[in-house]
């Protein structure tokens, strides 16, 4: 049995591309590292958005990564940077990680949304994606 998490943010300013960048570099180092990682990739969307899709062996392992530095504290300043955030998580069978059309449709169909401070007028309505699925990029594989 495999858990996976799909995350989409948008951040709302390019003033803090570089913040995010730093913290993206940080958090994926750690996440290599993080017991209970099988596999992972980062993607983007146009006009800011940047998506996470990661396996784990379970819910359990994924939150003690979600909740550990430099995550928490990239989490603590997403409130501030994005205008959008929402997530999606799911029991399968396989540790195979969705393509970014399959993550997109699972957000838009079972995705919530996550509190952000100056929430855009989508994420203000509720919804959890942009128009368009990410482009799937880096792939990301336990250290």
């Amino acid at each position: 049995m495999a858990f996976v998490s799909v995350t989409r943010l948008q951040v709302r300013s390019l003033r803090y591309l570089p913040q995010f960048v730093y913290y993206t570099l940080r958090t994926k180092r750690q996440l290599r590292r993080s017991p209970g990682f099988a596999a992972g990739w980062l993607g983007n969307e146009r006009f800011n958005g940047f998506w996470t899709a990661t396996a784990w062996s379970s819910n359990d392992a994924m939150r003690t990564f979600r909740n550990g530095p430099p995550h928490l504290q990239a989490m603590q300043k997403l409130l501030q940077w994005c205008d959008e955030a929402s997530y999606v998580h799911w029991d399968q069978e396989r540790a195979e990680l969705p393509d970014g059309d399959a993550a997109f449709r699972r957000m838009r169909t079972d995705g919530r949304t996550s509190k952000v401070l100056h929430p855009s007028a989508r994420h203000a309505a509720g919804r959890t994606t942009g128009d368009a699925a990410p482009t799937v990029g880096q792939r990301i594989s336990p250290a």
